[in-house]
């Protein structure tokens, strides 16, 4: 039912925690099946620098944070928004179909921390302009 790779990181899901004094923290949930993802971010230079996360959910959403969150390690803001659900089920080598909103949560999540993050800089910015 699974790949070697769900199955690796749902075994050893990588950067499992909270990071201290995150940039951005962002919850998200899929009320259907009650996976819910916390997701910390830290940010320097419109980049990636720290992400760890805490999961409650079924192997397929342990797996999708931690793949995750080895792909965005190092990225650009603006390449993670290039990650979609699919690119995240191709780098477990797939998802079973009823599996695939746990890759639609870590994508989100990650699309929202960034909105979040940049959302609050404007405001900063404005705060500090005006």
């Amino acid at each position: 039912m699974y790949s070697e790779k769900v199955m690796e990181h749902f075994n050893n899901p990588r950067n499992v925690g909270i990071i201290k004094e995150p940039t951005v923290l962002v919850q998200v949930g899929e009320p259907s099946c009650g996976d819910s993802l916390l997701l910390s971010l830290k940010i320097e230079d419109e980049r990636i620098t720290d992400v760890k996360y805490k999961i409650y959910g079924c192997g397929a959403a342990i797996a999708t944070a931690s793949i995750a969150s080895e792909m965005v390690m190092g990225l650009t803001l603006d390449d993670v928004l290039n990650i979609t659900d699919r690119t995240i089920a191709d780098a477990l080598d797939g998802l079973p179909p009823e599996k695939m909103h746990c890759s639609n949560m870590a994508a989100g999540a990650l699309h929202g921390a960034i909105r979040e993050y940049r959302k609050a800089l404007a405001a900063e910015q404005q705060a500090s302009a005006g």
